[in-house]
């Protein structure tokens, strides 16, 4: 089966120029993973990973020095250049604790390189030199009924990661987890992870299209119990009504933290707690520093005393129906509430350092109750 694709321009010239260089080694280089997948799907790419085979690790290595590609996993074989990872077809087996605990083996059989791959649809191959789709696990048909489906159960078993990669792909993609492969996961502890390796996959999700997606896997798989330490049981369906309704009004700017904002204040959790516990970066603390949430309806008085502290556009409550045009009204949107009381108004009355901020907020304060009796 040949696999018909165009490549985006920057993406055609690296493929034809890795073409030229590895021919007079090879018959046998593949594009392999997400990257045929998303051909498949017609979806945008990022980056490439080839695997170059019948060529031994050292010969392999001076190759990659003569192309001027970096080794960036040398213990796995695994080299870049511009945005394509080389790499030798291998085989992998746990030696111990960790997600990359793992003793590694060159193999020069596709389908036994293949085997060690997590799901059907990352596992398909596309030989460069011919386009030829090599397609042992059932990918095109996992692709065509949108599941994601385990390969080989106990190599799946060796590396908890891929429990957060199934449900963050879940999200991503649209794709629902096969049952079976569900129960599978279900057993697999993550206790092994490591905090910022699950944010890091839990970042993949909090920015993906179908967010229910992965509210459902995280429920069904237990994660907010095994990452949160609470439950979600009867607010499940609440939250998933509230991210399939309100989703088309996320801000791009603000896209990385709705999720969280809005999962952890429906399970009435703090949302700064859970973010310490997987020990975020800088950017999600001061992001949800002074992040109100409010129940039911949100009034105009409330985005006022909202728009004290930070204006409407960076608040992460601003999705719900009609905020955006109501604080674009009240002049709140991108700016924030001042009443027209002054700084300079309040040292005139005679107030000094920290006393000038609490006067200056209990006058604006006063004027969001006239604005809203009048």
């Amino acid at each position: 089966m040949k696999l018909e694709c165009v490549f985006p321009a920057h993406f055609e010239q690296q493929i034809t120029e890795a073409i030229a260089f590895l021919k007079p080694y090879t018959k046998r280089a593949y594009l392999v993973g997400g990257s045929v997948r998303d051909l498949c799907l017609d979806e945008p790419l990022h980056d490439l990973d080839i695997e170059v085979y019948d060529i031994e690790p050292k010969a392999f290595e001076l190759l990659m020095k003569r192309m001027g590609a970096i080794g960036v996993g040398k213990s796995f074989f695994v080299y870049k250049l511009g945005d394509i990872d080389f790499s030798l077809p291998r085989i992998e087996h746990k030696s111990g604790i960790g997600h990359k605990a793992f003793e590694v083996h060159v193999c020069q059989d596709e389908k036994e390189a293949s085997k060690r791959r997590d799901f059907s649809v990352n596992a398909m191959m596309r030989n460069i030199f011919t386009g030829e789709l090599l397609d042992f696990w059932g990918g095109k048909e996992a692709i065509t009924h949108k599941t994601l489906e385990i390969i080989d159960e106990q190599s799946f078993k060796e590396d908890s990661l891929r429990v957060l990669r199934a449900v963050q792909f879940s999200a991503r993609l649209g794709f629902k987890i096969e049952r079976k492969s569900l129960e599978v996961m279900r057993g697999i502890s993550l206790c092994d992870l490591s905090r910022p390796r699950i944010l890091w996959e839990f970042e993949k999700l909090f920015r993906a299209p179908c967010l229910h997606y992965g509210l459902f896997y995280m429920y069904a798989l237990n994660l907010f119990e095994k990452c949160f330490t609470c439950k979600v049981e009867n607010r499940f369906f609440e939250i998933a009504r509230e991210l399939l309704r309100y989703k088309q009004n996320f801000e791009d700017a603000l896209r990385p933290y709705y999720f969280v904002y809005i999962v952890a204040n429906r399970l009435k959790q703090e949302p700064l707690r859970w973010l310490k516990q997987l020990e975020a970066p800088n950017h999600y603390l001061q992001t949800f520093k002074h992040q109100p949430f409010f129940e039911g309806e949100i009034s105009d008085e409330m985005l006022l005393h909202v728009s004290l502290e930070m204006p409407i556009s960076q608040w992460l409550g601003n999705y719900r129906s009609g905020v955006k045009e109501r604080a674009q009204t009240l002049r709140i949107w991108d700016e924030l509430f001042t009443g027209d009381v002054s700084v300079q108004e309040v040292i005139a009355d005679g107030f000094e350092k920290e006393a000038i901020r609490y006067e200056l907020k209990r006058r604006r304060i006063e004027k969001i109750k006239q604005q809203c009796e009048a």
